[in-house]
């Protein structure tokens, strides 16, 4: 029986670059990582994605939770939205991951909301 790895301490910008990452595995969409520190008080990235399909907003949370758990022993302090699958959010304190459906994203434009703070696109 193999031990779960004990939490790692990693840096924000290296917690929002894994769950980039992870996302990326199973082609999310239009990743974008928002730089908030500075900007919130509550959390220093977003990390916002996109599936085409709820199926896969529920997918890309799967892998992003399987591989921050597994690799580096680490769950979200939450979990919201996992039911409807429309806007799923996982709070890693550090680093909040929002994957939408695209119509969702459209209606709640985060990005535009905070579009001040310095981004970065995922390829």
């Amino acid at each position: 029986m193999s031990a779960s790895p004990q939490p790692e301490s990693l840096d924000p910008s290296r917690l929002a670059e894994l769950v980039s990452g992870y996302a990326s595995d199973v082609k999310a969409q239009d990743i974008v990582e928002l730089d908030l520190r500075g900007v919130l008080g509550y959390t220093d990235y977003f990390v916002i994605a996109s599936g085409g399909t709820d199926r896969q907003t529920k997918a890309i949370h799967d892998r992003i939770h399987e591989n921050m758990k597994k690799r580096h022993g680490l769950l979200p302090r939450r979990v919201e939205g996992l039911t409807e699958s429309r806007w799923i959010l996982m709070d890693y304190l550090d680093v909040i991951v929002h994957i939408f459906t695209p119509e969702a994203r459209d209606y709640y434009r985060l990005e535009q909301l905070w579009g001040e703070a310095p981004k970065r696109h995922v390829e």
